[in-house]
């Protein structure tokens, strides 16, 4: 694991009690002039004054001591390695306080972070801009000189001076507007004084928006801003977001407590989304539905994403990790709080079911991987942040907390948070806090169980053997760290909370235990050898299960008859894939068990099947029976592709619709023919407008036309693409475009990414969709080569590159491949990327070994079938 990069931290000399800050962005221009006040707090005498500051410039420095008495700086030292000022006073500042005053000027930049600019359309077609923040984790310093550090908490005072056409908005209410005393044009709007909080949750937003209110029942202001003439799009956000908050108050027992709630929809936006206290700002993927263009799939992430901010304004918020280290408390609690939310507003959604495809395998994938990380991270450098905003942070750290809520109940763990919440609130934690907070109110040891799930990379594969002992069975379960690549790791161990099942009563379990060393033994009473024995129903523990081949054998006929209960079914399914992928057990045998699933009905097994689908198209897609795999893929679709159909069935559940969605797109990409000649029907039809394609068949259907497109259909998608007013039917489509095999329009698509026409936060994902084929993989890593200081500089670093680099590198699967990856990461370091470059060059030797121990007798089994 790379070790924290040195990096200077503030001196805890100085603490920062309250910002005066007043900005003026100018939207034409494209740059911001402001001016703050600090009341600081001097703890020892001192002659110098170190704060946060990057990309500003800075004058009229002075300090006013209680006295009246003002000091200049004798010099200013600027270091932009570390993103640090230091004044330099010829006088020693004495203890007590102070106040700080700072005139800087700074560009709106164009990089989606600090404050920057948003480009949109205005109704008569006019380009304009927005002045929007996004601070989280260390950019506040981008737009004024700041204490830039979690744990440095103030209150805050904000003033706006803008254009009378223009929606200033920051985190806490409006108090009062006036004219400008120079300038008729424009307004000073001031916000009241915010509560105690972090600078990475201050925001600003200055733009042109509509917007939709409601209140809620416990009395908060709800607004939901939308583009201009788009406040119906709104609606749906606000629904949810008014039911969420008063959900929270009582799931928490504390109330929200700030007295608006905004959220709003950005043009440009690197991230989902982020929980600035009292003033989210969103993707228009993330908030905006049209009841007649938004998929089904995209209005349940919409909730889940709402969920998830609203979350943090208490878990993060209102209580605050010290230090990135800990930035999982943030994370991974409000991911798992997100599930309980949607679960309660949405029980129709069976969220939790989906949770174990969406965050639970996705998290255990990559922390298979040798260059994994614990879920906590040490961190210096600013730059290493970004890289820890991961599937470790969120899916991980919700898993682990989905797993304590099970071994302590909701009761014991609704007390606890209460208890961590209260004790903490506009303070700051450490992991410990929090475990503390838990143990106190369930008695059980919750820090010594939960610290070797934070402080340990991976997690552990129990092995589990079976005998029988008279009329009792008799299990011994033994514990080692599960390695992708089939090693026997190190000597880690965990203290795992482990439940068992039995084929008497399939969904409950019947023992429950604490593997506390390497080995254990349990009896189950009164349990034959010929009945199935099951651990981890409900697929909660974080950890990956061994049985013997007799064991499986007994379980295999239950995921057939779906004795065993979806989640079941589906850890069954994902445990022995895993096993494959660390080359335990042959892939056969997983090509054997995905035709016991022809039969299958659940929405979320589907998914599981379709996600190992992928793995094995990806790995099978770089040999010569390609074609095989692909016959085999249409006919495991087949039968449940035909009892959906293309047409929505009267009382169809939202899990049936995701699942159409799902089995259709699988079905068109592999080749199935009648699916591709419906496709391509439908979609002409679409296009001559005479009859509109649903919008949760419009993914599958652009991917299956596109993926045997001609330069005709291209055109004419690029045309729909123009046409679309909605950003996630312009999302659907540029995400659709790299599914196309045609060389020359992979090129074309390439180019397409990176040209006026895609919003910057969106330009990776359509190189993505190229990477993510076989005929686009090799195309995209060279676009990447020949583009990648352009991307670089664009986004200076980040979670997009990081993101890009991960999806264009892991999918190769030879030795020359992982080298010249290698190589190239050597000669062109990127800041914040070292260890997903490690994670993929991982990858793709685990590509190339899995590749070489199987293809054979995969090969054999396919040919063997004669489909």
């Amino acid at each position: 694991m790379p070790e924290p990069k040195p990096f200077e931290r503030l001196p805890q000399n100085i603490k920062p009690n309250h910002y005066k800050i007043t900005l003026q962005p100018n939207l034409v221009k494209c740059v911001f002039h402001g001016s703050q006040e600090v009341d600081i707090e001097i703890k020892e005498a001192t002659k110098q004054i170190k704060f946060n500051s990057l990309d500003l410039t800075l004058r009229d420095i002075k300090v006013t001591l209680p006295s009246e008495e003002v000091l200049v700086p004798a010099s200013t030292e600027i270091s932009t390695s570390n993103e640090m000022v230091t004044l330099i006073f010829e006088e020693t500042l004495p203890i007590g306080t102070a106040k700080l005053s700072v005139a800087f000027d700074g560009e709106l930049n164009d990089k989606m972070k600090g404050i920057y600019r948003s480009k949109y359309t205005s109704a008569s077609g006019e380009e304009r801009y927005s002045a929007v923040t996004q601070f989280e984790a260390t950019d506040a310093r981008r737009c004024f000189p700041c204490w830039d550090e979690p744990a440095l908490k103030a209150t805050f005072d904000i003033t706006l001076v803008v254009p009378h056409d223009r929606v200033p908005l920051s985190n806490m209410p409006e108090i009062s507007r006036v004219l400008h005393e120079s300038d008729s044009n424009l307004q000073v709007v001031k916000f009241a004084t915010s509560p105690l909080m972090s600078t990475y949750l201050v925001a600003v937003v200055v733009g042109e928006y509509d917007y939709v209110e409601d209140t809620s029942t416990d009395g908060i202001k709800v607004r939901v801003y939308t583009p201009v003439g788009k406040q119906e799009q709104g609606k749906f956000a606000l629904e949810v977001a008014t039911k969420v908050l008063p959900y929270y108050k009582e799931y928490f027992s504390i109330a929200y407590p700030l007295p608006k709630m905004d959220l709003i929809a950005i043009a440009d936006f690197s991230v989902g989304a982020m929980e600035n206290w009292g003033l989210v700002t969103y993707r228009e993927t993330c908030l905006l539905v049209d009841p007649d263009n938004t998929s089904a799939s995209q209005r349940q992430w919409i909730a889940l994403v709402v969920g998830h901010e609203l979350a943090h304004q208490w878990f993060g918020n209102l209580v605050t990790m010290e230090w990135w280290t800990h930035l999982w408390l943030n994370e991974g609690y409000a991911t798992f709080v997100e599930f309980l939310c949607v679960d309660h507003l949405f029980p129709e959604y069976d969220i939790w079911t989906q949770f174990v495809t969406n965050a639970y395998i996705r998290a255990l994938e990559l922390d298979s991987l040798k260059n994994s990380h614990p879920i906590e991270v040490p961190v210096g450098h600013p730059s290493e942040v970004d890289e820890i905003f991961d599937d470790i942070s969120y899916s991980k750290g919700a898993s682990v907390i989905r797993m304590l809520h099970c071994y302590l109940g909701d009761k014991d763990f609704r007390a606890g948070m209460n208890k961590y919440l209260t004790r903490h609130q506009y303070g700051n934690t450490y992991t410990e806090d929090l475990w503390a907070a838990l143990s106190e109110a369930s008695s059980k040891p919750v820090g010594d169980v939960m610290s070797t799930w934070t402080k340990q990379t991976g997690f552990p594969m129990i092995s589990v053997v079976s005998h029988q002992d008279g009329d009792n069975r008799v299990l011994t379960l033994t514990q080692q760290r599960f390695l992708a690549d089939g090693s026997s790791g190190d000597n880690s161990l965990w203290m795992i909370p482990v439940s068992i099942s039995t084929e008497k009563n399939p969904s409950k379990a019947i023992k429950e235990v604490l593997l506390e060393g390497k080995t254990t033994q349990v009896v189950l009473e009164g349990i034959s050898e010929n009945t199935w024995v099951k651990l981890n129903p409900g697929t909660v523990g974080y950890y990956r299960t061994q049985y013997t081949p007799e064991m499986l054998t007994q379980l295999i006929p239950a995921m057939k008859t779906k004795c065993l209960p979806p989640l079941d079914r589906l850890g069954v399914f994902d445990d022995l894939f895993s096993m494959v992928l660390a080359g335990h057990t042959s892939t056969v045998e997983v090509l054997k068990v995905l035709r016991a699933f022809e039969d299958e009905t659940d929405y979320t097994v589907w998914s599981a099947v379709h996600n190992c689908v992928a793995h094995l198209n990806q790995l099978l897609s770089h040999t010569d029976f390609h074609s095989s795999f692909a016959a085999f893929v249409r006919q495991l679709f087949s039968k449940i592709g035909q009892k959906l159909g293309w047409e929505t069935k009267p009382g169809e559940t939202h899990l049936q619709t995701l699942l159409r969605s799902l089995v259709l797109g699988q079905l068109g990409l592999y080749g199935d023919e009648a699916v591709v000649v419906e496709a391509k029907k439908r979609l002409a039809a679409h296009v001559a407008n005479t009859a509109t394609l649903p919008a949760d068949l419009r993914s599958p259907v652009y991917k299956t036309v596109v993926s045997q497109a001609d330069e005709k259909t291209y055109d004419q998608m690029i045309k729909l693409y123009r046409e679309a007013d909605l950003h996630e039917e312009k999302d659907r489509i540029s995400r659709s475009l790299g599914a196309t095999r045609d060389p020359n329009l992979i090129q074309r698509v390439l180019q397409f990414a990176m040209s006026n026409e895609v919003r910057n936060q969106d330009t990776i994902f359509v190189i993505i969709s190229v990477a993510m084929t076989a005929p686009g993989r090799s195309a995209a890593w060279a676009f990447f080569k020949k583009h990648h200081q352009e991307l670089v500089d664009r986004y200076e670093g980040g979670y997009l590159v990081t993101r890009l680099i991960k999806y264009i590198t892991e999918n190769f699967a030879s030795e020359e491949m992982a080298a010249e990856v290698e190589a190239f990461f050597h000669q062109w370091q990127i800041p914040g990327t070292e260890r997903t470059v490690q994670q993929s060059l991982e990858t793709i030797r685990l590509n190339a070994a899995w590749l070489q121990r199987d293809q054979d007798i995969i090969k054999k089994y396919l040919i063997e079938l004669n489909i």
